[in-house]
């Protein structure tokens, strides 16, 4: 992988880390770096890594890495698929807190010192993030979305329960404290695989959400959402899963419900606590099955498209990786 001008791995110590994955992102990609950089937080880097792009992102990410010393730029050598990608920037995070961004969403210039004051003053939270709304390709709000989740609980199994059953939020792309994302383990490669993340943070302590409109989700025509269906989802997140044969939906399946038994091993629960949470597990994948209780999951997942990392995270087609 090739390395552009920019912040030095060495030097102080920033107290956040900001992951930017992207592939073929020109189009919004500019908008969305002012915004990242006209933070009244300063304490972060950003580091950027490119998967591949064939459109004008090398050239506007060379440019921005070197007008701001803050700002590491990585051009992946060829595509390894958006999971892989997210997870590479987690591994080169030095600050305590890690943020996930879009190329293409857009940032109130208070979102990071608001989500960072929550995790200075609340020890016992995991990730702090805001309220959200949707907007067009010109930047015109479309909808906000009510944040209905209960990841503030005291109770794990309550968390858990409500992201299982509950549409809507992003936490994905919150602020959160480095040390626990990478204890739960990386991106998976799976359709839904960002809900299984965000479900295995749920369980390591509660989530706050700065009650204010400070994120802008952009719905665009290369949005994951819509890529086509659940293979061509995946198959943006780890290029292996196009093939069907060794890659068959069932397994996915399969996989993305493990996620979740996984993620509850290795939380810091009681036993009892734990077995709430599999109870919980086993009644949503109950839930889920088609009329007639068939043995394959009509559409294992609550309502297609919440807790992103565009939907299924981690992705986009052309766009996020």
């Amino acid at each position: 992988m090739s390395t552009a001008s920019g912040a030095a791995s060495g030097g102080v110590v920033p107290t956040l880390t900001i992951g930017l994955p992207v592939y073929n992102g020109a189009e919004y990609l500019s908008q969305s770096l002012d915004a990242l950089l006209a933070q009244t937080y300063k304490d972060f880097e950003l580091v950027i890594s490119d998967n591949a792009s064939s459109d004008e992102t090398a050239e506007i990410c060379g440019d921005y890495a070197e007008r701001d010393e803050r700002i590491r730029y990585v051009r992946q050598p060829v595509n390894i698929g958006a999971a892989p990608n997210h997870n590479f920037l987690v591994g080169q995070a030095r600050g305590r807190y890690f943020k996930w961004a879009s190329h293409d969403d857009l940032y109130a210039p208070e979102l990071l010192e608001k989500c960072v004051g929550v995790l200075e003053a609340r020890p016992d939270v995991v990730l702090a993030h805001c309220w959200d709304a949707i907007i067009d390709e010109d930047g015109k709000v479309l909808q906000a979305h009510p944040y209905a989740l209960d990841t503030a609980n005291p109770s794990p199994s309550a968390r858990l329960r409500s992201l299982l059953y509950t549409p809507g939020g992003n936490d994905f792309y919150g602020v959160i404290r480095t040390d626990v994302l990478r204890r739960i383990g990386p991106h998976g490669t799976y359709y839904n695989a960002d809900r299984t993340i965000v479900s295995s943070l749920c369980l390591q302590g509660p989530f706050v959400q700065v009650p204010e409109v400070l994120y802008w989700r952009r719905e665009h025509e290369h949005r994951a959402s819509r890529a086509g269906d659940h293979r061509a989802v995946a198959a943006a997140l780890a290029p292996e899963r196009r093939d069907r044969w060794r890659h068959p939906m069932a397994r996915m399946y399969v996989e993305y419900v493990n996620g979740y038994v996984q993620a509850i091993r290795r939380a810091p629960l009681t036993s009892a606590e734990r077995n709430r949470c599999l109870v919980e597990v086993a009644r949503w994948f109950w839930s889920c099955l088609p009329p007639g209780r068939s043995s394959r999951p009509a559409s294992v997942g609550p309502v297609d498209g919440p807790q992103d990392p565009d939907d299924a995270d981690a992705s986009r087609v052309p766009g996020r990786s």
